[in-house]
């Protein structure tokens, strides 16, 4: 009885042979086909060459005789013209065919990526090199939201350049399953590091987005690390890559982890509704301040989201007209709500409401926008980089402070001139209520804990040769306004080459 042992190995071993012979079946019969075309298009060539040998013969018994121009021998030569006209189209068409035949041959025999899993996986990614000049000084050179007091800059970077894994698995309950990761260079070397050599160079590995879904004809369950499902869009950039176009004005772009579920109702043959929720856990804002210390205390490391014990909540009901996902116009509102426990020992909630909407209009244009209001927004990519803002009391010690609010949103107009040339343009707006700031700010307190608005407009062309090249050139300029002191802004150009793959 040992063989029933080895049997799931055998059955393993035949359907891994039976696979490899129905890809060489299919090879052989590419093979053959094409053998088959070089045949018929050698054929063909040669009747073409018999045809024209005849039309040379006919044109010179016409021009020997008196110019009658309606003889029988003009008009078989005009036949003849006409027949080896459609004889080569057709002999270019068969050309055509044998190439597309030869590439899927190639596409059967190239080197497969192959998971543990044996399901489907395709690596890709965006091969980025951006240059750029800023006029004025801005918070990161290569990739600025935010223009600060200083002088300008000029460089380029390759730390943009995106990579990426794509996956099919199996059907879970009716639904199909797929899986995506994104990463990039664009993480901060740890401070101390203790190397400074190639410094334009150092840089991590970087998380950028995850998602993982089931997926059935009109619903899908996923969990995800990315923007907000209350910010379905984002503008077009080649040279905005490592943080989206327009962030920190108006942008909400952050990516945070979520779990959730859509649901599409066909309201008719050409609408659609979309419901979608999600739990979200939000990561803080960057000048959140850290935990207060003492010698019976270590620092806590879980974000004041998570302290607060509870998940933020977020939900958008979408309205999608006719098309595909891509080609389909939509107008959607959204809201958010999350508990925080923040370091200072204070709790609060953050919430937004919000409107986006894509419309598709004449003469290849489509504007794109969203807008919010709300209140903490810090860890969404609003509020002017905070939450809230404080001060300590100098004679009791304690904390005083308070969630801003916040409102703000973006929009662009694209135009699509062909399938290699399109320009945007897009403008956005961050305002933390400046009255609010006002109360809790000094002198003294750094650049960014006194901003309360940043916008900024810009402009690009994108150009792209072929699929999987493209060119940029890019104009933006951003102003950045304290509550205390005058604002400061930036001219920034860009330049962006890629190479998709």
């Amino acid at each position: 009885m040992m063989w029933i042992a080895f049997l799931p190995a055998a059955q393993t071993i035949h359907a891994q042979d039976a696979g490899q012979a129905a890809l060489s079946a299919q090879i052989e019969h590419l093979t053959s086909a094409i053998a088959h075309t070089q045949s018929q298009l050698d054929e063909s060539q040669h009747e073409l060459d018999e045809m024209r040998k005849e039309l040379a013969d006919l044109k010179g018994q016409v021009a020997s005789r008196a110019p009658d121009t309606d003889t029988p021998a003009t008009r078989q030569a005009q036949d003849s013209s006409s027949a080896a006209d459609a004889t080569a189209a057709a002999i270019d068409d068969v050309r055509e065919r044998e190439a597309v035949n030869e590439s899927k041959l190639a596409t059967h025999e190239q080197d497969k990526v192959e998971s543990e899993s044996k399901y489907p996986v395709r690596i890709t990614g965006l091969l980025l090199l951006n240059g750029f000049v800023n006029t004025s000084a801005v918070n990161a050179a290569s990739t600025p939201t935010v223009a600060v007091p200083g002088s300008g800059s000029t460089g380029a970077s390759a730390r943009q350049t995106v990579l990426g894994i794509d996956a099919r698995g199996p059907h879970l309950f009716g639904a199909s399953s797929h899986a995506d990761l994104r990463v990039d260079f664009a993480g901060n070397a740890q401070p101390g590091s203790g190397s400074t050599a190639y410094g334009s160079n150092q840089a991590l590995l970087r998380l950028r987005t995850v998602h993982a879904a089931l997926e059935w004809s009109q619903t899908e369950a996923y969990f995800s690390l990315d923007r907000p499902i209350i910010n379905p869009d984002t503008p077009t950039s080649l040279t905005a890559v490592s943080e989206p176009a327009l962030a920190w004005s108006g942008n909400l772009w952050t990516w945070n982890p979520q779990v959730g579920v859509r649901q599409n109702l066909r309201l008719s043959s050409s609408r659609d509704l979309t419901l979608e929720a999600a739990l979200i856990d939000v990561t803080d804002a960057p000048l959140s301040p850290a935990a207060i210390v003492t010698s019976s205390q270590t620092p806590a490391i879980a974000s004041s989201g998570e302290q607060s014990h509870w998940p933020g909540v977020e939900a958008r009901v979408g309205l999608l007209g006719n098309g595909a996902d891509e080609t389909r116009n939509h107008i959607g509102v959204g809201g958010f709500f999350a508990p925080h426990h923040s370091s200072l020992g204070t709790g609060f909630d953050a919430w937004a409401a919000t409107l986006d909407a894509r419309f598709f209009l004449p003469a290849r244009l489509q504007f794109t926008g969203s807008a919010y209001r709300g209140l903490a927004l810090g860890g969404l990519g609003g509020g002017a980089y905070k939450d809230f803002a404080y001060k300590e009391s100098p004679t009791s010690g304690q904390y005083y402070f308070s969630p801003l609010d916040d409102a703000g949103g973006w929009a662009e107009l694209k135009e699509k001139f062909s399938e290699r040339f399109e320009a945007n343009a897009a403008l956005g707006m961050d305002n933390a209520f400046a009255g609010e700031l006002r109360r809790y700010t000094t002198a003294d307190a750094g650049f960014y804990q006194n901003l309360t608005r940043n916008h900024t407009y810009t402009g690009n062309v994108i150009y792209s040769p072929s699929a999987y090249l493209l060119f940029s050139l890019e104009y933006r300029h951003i102003e950045s306004a304290p509550v205390l002191g005058v604002p400061t802004g930036s001219n920034v150009i860009g330049l962006g080459a890629g190479y998709k793959f």
